[in-house]
């Protein structure tokens, strides 16, 4: 992290405790929260009085008081004070008294800005002189549980961003506008690719026609890239007795997270899975291996299943059941190096054909609480040094961040930028010693004698579920041809035209085109606009002309109309742009 980010983040942090001083002064009863930075600006939770409940447009005025704070040059000073003290500092603020309870020692810390005093371990900028007064903007109100536990309170939340000049300020809310414009959640629908259900439950998305048309895309595409490094596709199901996760360590680190599975006919703990990753260890547990058989690669499109809260669901960018492009290579030590570079070809060539520019994050573990993990430290120094190793010798830039492994292991993780500037962590290569042993894997070497294998678990596009709402955003809905749920639309223009027009769907469909025939009784403008609407790469309109000249007339989506052209043309035209994938 250089000097600026570090800055920013103080800045953002700070601004947080100005924004509570703010609603303090104008909403003397309010009880105060939880308030941290986070990327792009920062939140802060309250408890507002019945009758003081905030309204979007309340945020102006807090904005406002904000500035005038700030333009005081209120230094940030910070004490350690006894828990003692601390009570009476906070009195009456019942979660603040609630987090200084749990605190470990007999001290806290808290900073002061003015009459204003929080519990906070900091850091913060020396004074308000060091905030841009024109670089933050208040940008909207949310329910949050305290301590996001739904068996807690619903609080208040407002949200923020912040910048260290105005120019990044205005460039973000215009991404932001444009980031709005392109909701996954509102296109999803206008687009008719997936719905919710309140009677299926929340996280649970139903998937249309024209979604599972575009999944379906995403999974024959992904199995093409991967078979050409060696993995072959296997089915697990998607239930596994307790015993399965509690040799892996997953019953031990992630049992809260997962959903239980009850049978009438046997008194056995049963879980929905997680993870392919415990399954994929008894295909190859299944019979005896030799060092000549590795590596052996195997890929996976099971239902996953997380209990995630129901507060932190967020279209398809957050569920509770999806899928993972999941696949894992067994493979001896001598092979982790070109096993590693393979995948990484395989996901450079997905996010060319994505359009998408990426960068390497080298996930470590936080040596500092080692027991969030599986396995000791040796084990973990040593892959985390061969993870470095593979990095550089194929000279890529990457940088570090601690406590981002996995439980099992580090590993490579891709994060990818959209059109909109914005990151998502894509891909993922991990490099696992620990799992195989727990499993006691086993082949017989060159030597006859018993090895563990090591195993590499990746991801090209991680889920497709949630990669299509990152795409439905990317592409702003009107998906590249080859993705397109309908990839042409004929509309015959009148009466006359309707079986000809018919005639030409089905000519279309027999090629292996994904069409739909618009013969309804409107006018041609309204079936142009309709088809429009929704994103169609290529219509195909029918009258008499076309009809009597054995043609199709030809309007591409961006370009408008192209002109007339013989069927078999058009057809050879559009399957080479589609098998190109551009």
């Amino acid at each position: 992290m250089n000097h600026m980010e570090t800055n920013i983040e103080k800045v953002r942090h700070s601004l947080a405790h100005v924004m509570a001083s703010a609603v303090k002064d104008i909403y003397p009863k309010v009880k105060l929260g939880m308030g941290p930075a986070i990327e792009n600006g920062f939140y802060y939770d309250f408890e507002f009085p019945k009758g003081s409940e905030l309204k979007p447009d309340d945020l102006a005025k807090i904005e406002d008081k904000m500035k005038e704070i700030i333009s005081q040059n209120q230094d940030f000073t910070q004490n350690d004070v006894s828990k003692i003290k601390a009570k009476t500092m906070f009195r009456g603020q019942g979660y603040k008294l609630e987090l200084i309870k749990e605190l470990p020692g007999r001290n806290v810390s808290v900073y002061h800005n003015g009459n204003f005093v929080d519990l906070c371990k900091g850091p913060h900028v020396r004074s308000t002189a060091d905030i841009n007064p024109n670089a933050f903007k208040l940008t909207k109100i949310a329910g949050a549980y305290w301590k996001g536990s739904e068996k807690n309170k619903m609080l208040t939340r407002i949200y923020a961003v912040a910048f260290a000049s105005e120019k990044e300020l205005k460039e973000y809310l215009t991404m932001l506008q444009e980031a709005e414009k392109r909701d996954h959640r509102k296109l999803g629908e206008k687009l008719d690719l997936f719905v919710f259900s309140d009677l299926v439950g929340a996280g649970l998305p139903l998937y249309t026609f024209r979604g599972t048309a575009i999944l379906q895309e995403l999974k024959n595409y992904i199995n093409d890239l991967q078979s050409t490094i060696g993995y072959q596709e296997v089915q697990t199901p998607n239930m596994n007795r307790a015993e399965l996760f509690k040799v892996s360590g997953h019953y031990e680190k992630y049992k809260d997270d997962m959903f239980s599975v009850h049978s009438h006919y046997t008194k056995e703990e049963y879980f929905l899975k997680p993870m392919n990753c415990p399954q994929h260890t008894q295909i190859f547990a299944s019979k005896p291996r030799s060092y000549k058989e590795l590596p052996i690669r195997i890929a996976d499109f099971a239902m996953l299943y997380r209990d995630e809260k129901t507060g932190e669901l967020s279209g398809l960018t957050r569920l509770r059941s999806f899928r993972q492009d999941d696949g894992h290579s067994f493979c001896r030590e001598d092979q982790i190096k070109s096993e590693f570079k393979s995948v990484l070809s395989v996901i450079e060539r997905a996010m060319k054909t994505f359009q998408m520019n990426y960068k390497i994050r080298l996930s470590l573990w936080d040596p500092k609480n080692p027991d969030k993990y599986l396995g000791d430290k040796k084990v973990w120094e040593k892959a985390q040094k061969m993870l470095e190793e593979i990095l550089i010798e194929n000279k890529i830039n990457y940088f570090k961040a601690e406590g981002e492994a996995a439980i099992y292991g580090p590993k490579m993780d891709l994060i990818s930028k959209d059109s909109l500037g914005r990151e998502w962590q894509l891909s993922t290569i991990q490099l696992d010693f620990i799992m195989p042993e727990r499993f006691k894997l086993k082949y017989i070497d060159s030597d006859g004698k018993e090895k563990t294998p090591v195993m590499i678990h990746r991801a090209i596009v991680g889920s497709p579920e949630r990669f299509l709402g990152i795409l439905i955003e990317h592409f702003a809905g009107a998906f590249p041809l080859w993705l397109s749920p309908v990839q042409v639309s004929v509309i015959s223009i009148g009466e006359k035209h309707k079986e000809y027009a018919s005639k030409i769907k089905e000519a279309l469909t027999v090629a292996g085109i994904r069409t739909e025939l618009n013969d309804a009784d409107d006018t041609l403008g309204k079936k142009i606009r309709e088809a429009e609407m929704q994103k169609i790469p290529y219509l195909l309109i029918i009258g008499d002309k076309e009809m009597s000249a054995e043609t199709v007339s030809v309007r591409q989506r961006s370009k408008g109309d192209t002109g007339s052209e013989k069927l078999e043309d058009f057809v050879a035209k559009i399957k080479e742009e589609i098998s190109s994938k551009k």
